[in-house]
């Protein structure tokens, strides 16, 4: 098992870019089996959840070429989900969205339950309630799901839950020969929009992207397309909560500041000075990229209360990194993360390296500061719980050791790498 060594308590200085967004790179590259014809994508993050979709691709048959660092040339002519990999499927929670693209396709499946984090109950409910709605049949075996499409779709769909990855199932699954859909309770996270964009770019009609009303008419046929994915606001906020944490002067390039509206405002709150600068060229016509920069050099001041919600609210997968960012400041904040049940876990790893914390129950945290952090062996037990600890490893007095980094390899491209250039003092250590 791999680890990273990280020397703290250490000032950073300088610029980082911020990759493509693996929420929405995971689910386009789905989507990509929609079409017969030639697909082109830009600005794709090299993990490790990307390449785990591009061999479930390659194994249905898939040809799948890096033409850079960060493109993808994607032909998915000869595909059959027969041959799917089911091991890798097994592996990854995103394989679910190869459920809408492959039946939106084909009209009918067979495939194993999606794997991924353990951060709690992850019911797939709201997929099946959608397909059924969708006029496809689901049967599981405890193994295998088998799918298939025998009646026409309701014209009204309402999901259960704002629920992301259940939203663009729907979506991949009804933008070819369904009619007119309305789907409501959609969820409208960055990504399902980014997917929506990429969708329209191949010819799919979706009316009220970014809201929670979607409008989709069913076309006969998708064609190519290319593509810039959008870059990641998640990787964006947790490059902000490392400047924070470890009192830094940081520039982060390559965002999209339209997408985190609530996050930027709850950062100026604790007292991070943050000042954007808007590029004038995007390569895509959705939105503006921008630089921000951030200084961390002040004294941070507590939440009184932070709660996760349905974007546009504060989004799930950064309350970790801000509750490490407020051990380092004065006062006492309470952090509520509803979304998961067991995502907390990280909680017992800073608190091993001297953070208090209270935790209220499952779902709330009482954070007091500023507490100094030193450093500790920990366990990355998911992908954000991961970037979590490495930023309080950054923050500590001396010398840390986070094994399974796998999990942060998952959704951060060679984080250990690019914190380097920032001064940080960080090594991979290659394990069985």
């Amino acid at each position: 098992m791999s680890s990273f060594i990280i020397q703290g308590g250490s000032s950073l200085k300088g610029s980082i870019n911020v990759a493509g967004y693996k929420n929405a790179a995971t689910p386009i590259i789905a989507a990509s089996v929609l079409t017969e014809e030639t697909i082109i994508l830009h600005n794709v993050p090299v993990i490790e959840d990307v390449k785990r979709m591009i061999q479930i691709l390659v194994s249905m048959g898939s040809r799948v070429t890096w033409t850079d660092h960060h493109s993808l040339k994607i032909d998915n002519a000869s595909i059959d989900p027969k041959q799917m990999d089911m091991k890798l499927v097994s592996t990854m929670r995103s394989s679910i969205l190869l459920m809408g693209a492959l039946l939106g396709r084909f009209g009918k499946l067979k495939t194993r339950e999606p794997g991924g984090c353990q951060i709690g109950s992850r019911s797939m409910d709201t997929h099946f309630h959608a397909f059924k709605k969708l006029g496809i049949k689901s049967e599981f075996d405890g193994k295998f799901y088998d799918l298939e499409k025998i009646a026409p779709a309701d014209p009204e769909i309402v999901l259960d839950e704002f629920s992301v990855t259940g939203t663009e199932n729907v979506i991949l699954a009804a933008a070819l020969n369904h009619g007119r859909i309305n789907v409501d309770i959609a969820a409208a996270e960055p990504s399902v929009q980014d997917l929506c964009w990429f969708l329209q770019s191949m010819g799919a009609e979706i009316d009220g992207i970014g809201s929670h009303n979607l409008k989709i008419k069913g076309v006969n046929k998708l064609h190519g397309s290319e593509y810039y994915i959008m870059p990641d606001p998640i990787e964006t906020g947790t490059f902000i909560c490392l400047a924070g944490a470890t009192r830094s002067q940081l520039t982060i390039e390559n965002t999209a500041p339209q997408f985190m509206r609530l996050e930027l405002e709850k950062y100026r709150q604790v007292g991070l000075k943050l000042d954007i600068e808007y590029l004038p060229d995007s390569p895509n016509k959705n939105y503006q990229l921008a630089n921000i920069r951030v200084d961390g050099k002040i004294d941070l001041q507590a939440i009184e209360k932070l709660h996760d919600m349905p974007w546009p609210g504060f989004a799930a997968d950064l309350i970790s990194p801000f509750t490490v960012m407020m051990t380092q400041a004065k006062g006492t904040s309470l952090i509520h993360d509803w979304m998961y049940d067991g995502r907390l876990k990280y909680v017992a790893e800073l608190k091993k390296m001297g953070a208090n914390i209270v935790v209220s129950d499952p779902h709330r945290i009482v954070v007091i500061g500023p507490a100094p952090l030193f450093g500790k062996e920990m366990t990355s037990f998911d992908l954000r719980a991961g970037a979590t600890l490495i930023i309080a490893a950054l923050a500590a007095d001396g010398t840390s050791n986070i094994s399974n980094i796998y999990q942060v390899d998952r959704g951060y491209e060679m984080l250990d790498e690019r914190l380097s250039k920032l001064g940080a003092k960080i090594r991979r250590v290659e394990g069985d």
